[in-house]
């Protein structure tokens, strides 16, 4: 039987590439997004057309409980849920608002506990079980400057995994996080050439993540034993 991967944030650069890996591997999928329907709906066609696997997409608020409970009606197998979902806020904190702090939590924080909550049961119904993998970041293992509630969304999205990881491990679901370093994509256009130069110059491998490197790196991880769980695990070419 084909396996199910669900994806969060597909169709950014990462997750637009999580679902090619996926697809090429000959998951069925469920693409999430909140903007760029018609992007996501363009991928999922093509992927449809190269790998003949069946694709589901939704665009929604990933933070909206009912748009949850829309998403995940009529799922009765989920082998994979891979949390990638995220917004960032670039500021001073003096300057950052209650409502942008909520926002950055709800969907970076709070959408992977909603997901996860409704993805757990179909795993444990499951003999197959299955497995989560929450897209994190390096600040949130060191903390960001001008970032500080990516940062704590993220740090907080790390100790989701290592708790529910241990919480899953005698049920056999491993929860695991990737912690990614920088990444030439939209969630970083706010940075000019220059402002990129500079970040790149401080990682020794001296130049940006590639989004498909991440997700072929995702993908081994999903084939992992289940002994690995409630881990964090980084890949940013020796930046942190």
């Amino acid at each position: 039987m084909k396996k199910t991967v669900l994806i969060t944030g597909a169709s950014g650069g990462l997750g637009h590439a999580l679902a090619e890996r996926f697809a090429k591997a000959g998951c069925d999928l469920i693409l999430l997004a909140n903007r760029n329907a018609d992007k996501l709906n363009r991928h999922a066609d093509a992927l449809r057309n190269s790998f003949g696997v069946s694709i589901r997409t939704f665009s929604g608020d990933i933070s909206d409980e009912s748009f949850i409970e829309r998403v995940f009606d009529g799922i009765t197998r989920l082998d994979l849920l891979i949390n990638n979902a995220a917004v960032s806020y670039t500021g001073l904190f003096q300057d950052m608002s209650l409502s942008d702090w909520r926002r950055t939590m709800s969907v970076n924080l709070d959408a992977a506990f909603l997901f996860s909550k409704k993805a757990v049961p179909l795993m444990l119904s499951s003999e197959d079980k299955g497995r989560i993998i929450n897209i994190s970041s390096v600040w949130g293992n060191t903390g960001a400057s001008m970032e500080a509630a990516y940062s704590a969304s993220k740090g907080g999205l790390n100790s989701f995994t290592k708790a529910l990881g241990r919480e899953l491990a005698p049920m056999g679901i491993p929860v695991n996080a990737v912690a990614l370093g920088f990444m030439d994509t939209e969630m970083n256009t706010h940075l000019n050439e220059e402002e990129k130069k500079a970040v790149i110059s401080e990682i020794p491998a001296d130049r940006p993540l590639l989004p498909e490197e991440a997700a072929e790196f995702i993908y081994l991880i999903s084939q992992a034993p289940a002994y690995l769980t409630a881990q964090i695990i980084t890949l940013d070419g020796g930046w942190t």
